[in-house]
């Protein structure tokens, strides 16, 4: 182990992150104890970390944040998990630079550390998250296995080989693990501070959304423009979708990768498309609609993760900046006749939307609910709501 590699003495270190590739990074252990193996990325937001670390989409990750101090807000019950999965199926573990602080916020219910420990994730700080990042950026996402072991016992070998062990993200369909069990309704709308969370009363529309791991800021963003919507999982039939009499379909965000849960999901996909209701797709499922639209999906080498990602919509012109957390991407290449190219990403061209020529069909890569990040893409709400009364629903 180099020094670089090495960043706090084994013999005062409580915790530590293992690469597959055998380097080490030793720190303070904090949150839940003991080991959690994962895909590990970095996040470069600078706020939203309890959203960011509730979020279905980092199903098996480890999430690294850029910014030095997170933790120091605390957490609270109003910003509401965005899963609706239990604790463990969010992020795994987390890694910051500095020590988590005594919570210095009016809105602060309890501290981060406990926070953590209570949603099972494990945490490490006092590492170098820079040289992490550099990394990550130069060799791509690692598989990786980290460690909180208050009393300092920490076996590196074992946690390599933890890390070496683990299948990865590539064929998994994680979908399958983070979504609904039962099916439910939401009606509650956006957080204000007059008012905390409203209430939709008199909807205009009713969506059946496919839930492959939603954020409830979707549902309430839905809500915000009149749209109730009835959540259901991946593997609801198509016939079923149908029965509920909607007059729009959405397929949420997930994580793991697309090409799998095709497999399990393809079919009922591929039915709502040719029934002609209007059609919302949102990162995983915006890649899942692409799939079933003839499209192909691709690893990325280190993903996209962060609250200041530009997105120009090709059709306006307008230049969106934006919340994305996705590791896989639609390849644009590979796009059929009649699917075009919305959005596309700023920092590196990658695709960022589709349009299907004469379909009330949309979709984005990115987060157009936020939660955290940028309130730029609310709009997309409004284009889907739209496109039903376009379509006389």
């Amino acid at each position: 182990m180099s020094d670089t590699e090495k960043k706090q003495d084994k013999t005062t270190a409580t915790g530590a992150i293992a690469l597959a590739d055998g380097t080490i990074f030793l720190g303070a252990g904090a949150g839940a104890e003991g080991i959690r193996v994962g895909e590990l990325c970095f996040n470069t937001a600078i706020t939203g970390y309890q959203e960011i670390l509730t979020d279905p989409s980092y199903s098996s990750q480890i999430v690294l944040f850029t910014f030095p101090h997170i933790g120091n807000v605390g957490a609270n019950a109003e910003d509401h998990e965005e899963s609706s999965a239990p604790a463990t199926d969010a992020a795994r573990g987390t890694i910051f630079r500095e020590p988590i602080t005594a919570s210095s916020n009016w809105r602060a219910g309890e501290g981060f550390d406990a926070w953590l420990a209570k949603r099972g994730i494990v945490a490490l700080s006092g590492v170098d998250t820079r040289a992490i990042t550099r990394l990550i950026r130069e060799n791509g996402m690692q598989k990786a296995a980290i460690c909180n072991k208050p009393d300092g016992n920490i076996d590196l070998d074992a946690l390599i080989e933890t890390a070496r062990s683990w299948n990865g993200l590539e064929a998994a369909d994680l979908a399958a693990v983070v979504d609904t069990d039962a099916s439910f309704e939401n009606t509650e709308q956006l957080w204000t501070t007059e008012h905390g969370y409203g209430q939709l009363e008199d909807a205009r529309y009713h969506v059946v959304l496919v839930d492959f791991g939603v954020k409830k800021n979707i549902l309430r963003n839905l809500a915000q423009v009149g749209i109730r919507a009835t959540i259901v999982n991946g593997d609801t039939s198509a016939e079923d979708i149908f029965a509920l009499k909607p007059d729009g379909v959405v397929f949420s965000n997930g994580p793991g990768d697309p090409a799998a849960t095709i497999q399990r999901s393809g079919d009922m996909i591929r039915a709502v498309i040719d029934s002609g209701l209007p059609i919302l797709g949102i990162c995983l499922g915006h890649q899942l609609l692409a799939l079933s639209l003839g499209a192909q999906t691709m690893k990325m080498a280190q993903g996209h993760h962060g609250a200041n990602h530009p997105v120009k919509d090709l059709a306006t012109g307008k230049v969106e900046i934006v919340s994305m957390n996705h590791g896989f991407t639609v390849d644009p290449k590979t796009l059929p006749d009649g699917v075009e190219e919305s959005h596309r990403s700023l920092f590196d061209g990658t695709n960022s939307g589709l349009a299907v020529k004469d379909r009330p069909i949309i979709s984005v890569q990115h987060h157009p609910e936020a939660s955290p990040g940028p309130q730029d893409s609310f709009y997309l709400f409004q284009r889907f709501a739209d496109l039903m009364a376009a379509a006389g629903k």
